[in-house]
Protein backbone atom coordinates (compact mmCIF):
# COMPACT_ATOMS: atom_id res chain seq x y z
CA UNK A 1 0.00 0.00 0.00
CA UNK A 2 2.56 2.16 -0.21
CA UNK A 3 1.21 4.45 -3.38
CA UNK A 4 -1.15 5.36 -1.35
CA UNK A 5 0.02 5.73 2.18
CA UNK A 6 0.90 9.60 3.12
CA UNK A 7 -1.28 10.69 -0.20
CA UNK A 8 -3.32 13.09 2.08
CA UNK A 9 -1.72 15.49 4.29
CA UNK A 10 -2.89 15.51 8.13
CA UNK A 11 -1.70 18.42 10.44
CA UNK A 12 0.75 16.84 13.35
CA UNK A 13 0.96 19.67 15.29
CA UNK A 14 -2.45 20.97 14.79
CA UNK A 15 -5.76 21.52 17.09
CA UNK A 16 -8.63 19.45 17.58
CA UNK A 17 -10.65 21.16 15.50
CA UNK A 18 -8.00 21.50 12.13
CA UNK A 19 -7.29 17.63 12.82
CA UNK A 20 -11.04 16.55 12.67
CA UNK A 21 -11.53 18.28 9.84
CA UNK A 22 -8.36 16.85 8.04
CA UNK A 23 -9.91 13.12 9.15
CA UNK A 24 -13.81 14.38 7.70
CA UNK A 25 -12.86 14.52 4.20
CA UNK A 26 -12.16 10.67 3.86
CA UNK A 27 -14.92 10.31 6.63
CA UNK A 28 -17.61 11.56 4.72
CA UNK A 29 -16.42 9.53 1.83
CA UNK A 30 -16.34 6.43 3.27
CA UNK A 31 -19.63 7.27 4.62
CA UNK A 32 -21.08 7.97 1.16
CA UNK A 33 -19.41 4.80 0.04
CA UNK A 34 -21.46 2.57 2.50
CA UNK A 35 -24.97 3.87 3.06
CA UNK A 36 -25.29 5.66 -0.10
CA UNK A 37 -28.59 7.07 -1.17
CA UNK A 38 -29.17 4.10 -3.39
CA UNK A 39 -29.05 1.88 -0.62
CA UNK A 40 -31.33 4.10 1.31
CA UNK A 41 -33.96 3.91 -1.71
CA UNK A 42 -33.46 0.07 -1.45
CA UNK A 43 -33.77 -0.50 2.14
CA UNK A 44 -37.06 1.93 2.28
CA UNK A 45 -38.89 0.23 -0.52
CA UNK A 46 -37.63 -3.34 0.83
CA UNK A 47 -39.31 -2.02 4.49
CA UNK A 48 -42.38 -0.19 2.66
CA UNK A 49 -43.16 -3.67 1.58
CA UNK A 50 -41.91 -5.92 3.66
CA UNK A 51 -42.62 -4.73 6.94
CA UNK A 52 -39.95 -6.18 9.69
CA UNK A 53 -39.52 -9.56 7.96
CA UNK A 54 -36.44 -8.36 6.09
CA UNK A 55 -34.41 -7.12 9.79
CA UNK A 56 -32.81 -10.40 10.22
CA UNK A 57 -31.30 -10.13 6.88
CA UNK A 58 -30.07 -6.79 7.40
CA UNK A 59 -28.76 -7.56 11.33
CA UNK A 60 -27.06 -10.76 9.58
CA UNK A 61 -25.65 -8.70 6.48
CA UNK A 62 -24.37 -6.28 8.56
CA UNK A 63 -22.68 -8.49 10.92
CA UNK A 64 -21.12 -10.18 7.86
CA UNK A 65 -20.12 -6.92 6.40
CA UNK A 66 -18.55 -5.69 9.69
CA UNK A 67 -17.01 -9.01 10.10
CA UNK A 68 -15.31 -8.55 6.35
CA UNK A 69 -14.10 -4.95 7.26
CA UNK A 70 -12.56 -6.32 10.65
CA UNK A 71 -10.45 -9.01 9.26
CA UNK A 72 -9.73 -6.60 5.95
CA UNK A 73 -8.26 -3.78 8.23
CA UNK A 74 -6.43 -6.54 10.60
CA UNK A 75 -4.85 -8.06 7.25
CA UNK A 76 -3.95 -4.63 6.47
CA UNK A 77 -2.37 -3.46 9.79
CA UNK A 78 -0.31 -6.85 10.22
CA UNK A 79 0.80 -7.19 6.94
CA UNK A 80 1.09 -3.33 5.63
CA UNK A 81 -0.60 -4.78 1.96
CA UNK A 82 -4.27 -4.98 0.92
CA UNK A 83 -6.19 -8.04 -0.12
CA UNK A 84 -5.37 -7.50 -3.77
CA UNK A 85 -1.77 -7.20 -3.36
CA UNK A 86 -1.66 -10.40 -0.95
CA UNK A 87 -3.79 -12.27 -3.51
CA UNK A 88 -1.42 -11.65 -6.47
CA UNK A 89 1.23 -13.05 -4.66
CA UNK A 90 -0.18 -16.02 -3.22
CA UNK A 91 -1.95 -16.97 -7.06
CA UNK A 92 -0.83 -18.41 -9.91
CA UNK A 93 -1.14 -16.05 -12.51
CA UNK A 94 -4.37 -17.79 -14.17
CA UNK A 95 -5.70 -18.37 -10.64
CA UNK A 96 -5.24 -14.20 -9.99
CA UNK A 97 -6.44 -13.11 -13.40
CA UNK A 98 -9.62 -15.49 -12.57
CA UNK A 99 -10.31 -13.93 -9.74
CA UNK A 100 -9.92 -9.87 -11.25
CA UNK A 101 -12.58 -10.80 -13.89
CA UNK A 102 -14.84 -11.95 -11.16
CA UNK A 103 -14.07 -9.00 -8.88
CA UNK A 104 -14.27 -7.08 -12.01
CA UNK A 105 -17.70 -8.15 -12.93
CA UNK A 106 -19.28 -7.50 -8.92
CA UNK A 107 -18.03 -3.97 -9.40
CA UNK A 108 -20.06 -3.67 -12.62
CA UNK A 109 -22.73 -5.74 -10.97
CA UNK A 110 -23.12 -3.25 -8.39
CA UNK A 111 -22.42 -0.26 -10.56
CA UNK A 112 -25.08 -0.72 -13.06
CA UNK A 113 -27.90 -0.92 -10.24
CA UNK A 114 -26.51 2.99 -9.26
CA UNK A 115 -26.54 4.08 -12.76
CA UNK A 116 -29.66 2.81 -13.63
CA UNK A 117 -30.85 4.19 -10.41
CA UNK A 118 -29.24 7.76 -11.34
CA UNK A 119 -31.11 7.68 -14.78
CA UNK A 120 -34.56 6.94 -13.06
CA UNK A 121 -34.26 9.45 -10.66
CA UNK A 122 -33.42 12.27 -13.59
CA UNK A 123 -36.39 10.69 -15.43
CA UNK A 124 -37.86 11.90 -12.29
CA UNK A 125 -37.35 14.55 -11.05
CA UNK A 126 -36.50 16.18 -14.48
CA UNK A 127 -38.36 13.71 -17.35
CA UNK A 128 -34.88 13.31 -19.38
CA UNK A 129 -35.32 10.23 -20.60
CA UNK A 130 -33.49 7.18 -19.25
CA UNK A 131 -30.81 6.67 -21.92
CA UNK A 132 -30.09 10.21 -21.93
CA UNK A 133 -30.03 9.65 -17.72
CA UNK A 134 -27.32 6.89 -18.40
CA UNK A 135 -25.42 8.88 -20.01
CA UNK A 136 -25.32 12.06 -17.78
CA UNK A 137 -24.38 9.86 -15.27
CA UNK A 138 -21.80 7.86 -16.98
CA UNK A 139 -19.86 11.08 -18.10
CA UNK A 140 -20.87 12.31 -14.42
CA UNK A 141 -18.01 9.75 -13.08
CA UNK A 142 -15.47 10.85 -16.42
CA UNK A 143 -15.98 14.27 -14.70
CA UNK A 144 -15.23 13.05 -11.16
CA UNK A 145 -12.10 10.92 -12.30
CA UNK A 146 -11.11 14.16 -14.41
CA UNK A 147 -11.10 16.61 -11.11
CA UNK A 148 -9.41 13.77 -9.04
CA UNK A 149 -6.36 15.70 -10.99
CA UNK A 150 -6.80 18.71 -9.03
CA UNK A 151 -6.38 16.64 -5.48
CA UNK A 152 -7.76 14.42 -3.20
CA UNK A 153 -9.39 17.21 -0.83
CA UNK A 154 -10.55 18.87 -3.67
CA UNK A 155 -13.13 15.57 -4.31
CA UNK A 156 -13.59 15.54 -0.66
CA UNK A 157 -15.54 19.38 -0.81
CA UNK A 158 -17.41 18.03 -4.07
CA UNK A 159 -18.54 14.91 -2.15
CA UNK A 160 -19.30 16.54 0.83
CA UNK A 161 -21.17 19.29 -0.56
CA UNK A 162 -23.30 16.38 -2.87
CA UNK A 163 -24.00 14.99 0.52
CA UNK A 164 -24.83 17.81 2.39
CA UNK A 165 -27.49 18.35 -0.37
CA UNK A 166 -28.90 14.63 -0.39
CA UNK A 167 -29.32 15.39 3.38
CA UNK A 168 -31.05 18.59 2.52
CA UNK A 169 -33.49 16.94 -0.12
CA UNK A 170 -34.52 14.24 2.08
CA UNK A 171 -35.38 16.37 4.78
CA UNK A 172 -37.30 18.97 3.05
CA UNK A 173 -39.09 15.89 1.15
CA UNK A 174 -39.59 14.68 4.49
CA UNK A 175 -41.17 17.79 5.83
CA UNK A 176 -43.55 17.87 2.60
CA UNK A 177 -44.76 14.61 3.20
CA UNK A 178 -45.40 15.11 6.54
CA UNK A 179 -46.77 18.50 5.74
CA UNK A 180 -48.77 16.47 3.09
CA UNK A 181 -50.16 13.63 5.19
CA UNK A 182 -51.84 16.13 7.64
CA UNK A 183 -54.07 16.86 4.56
Amino acid sequence: MEEINDTVEVPTDAGFFKTLLAYSGPGALVAVGYMDPGNWVTSIAGGAQFKYKLLSVILISSLIAMLLQYMAAKLGIVTGRDLAQLTRDRTSRVGGFILWIITELAIMATDIAEIIGSAIALKLLFNIPILWGVIITAFDVLLLLVLMKLGFRKIEAIVAALWLFYSFSYTKLSWHVQIWDKW
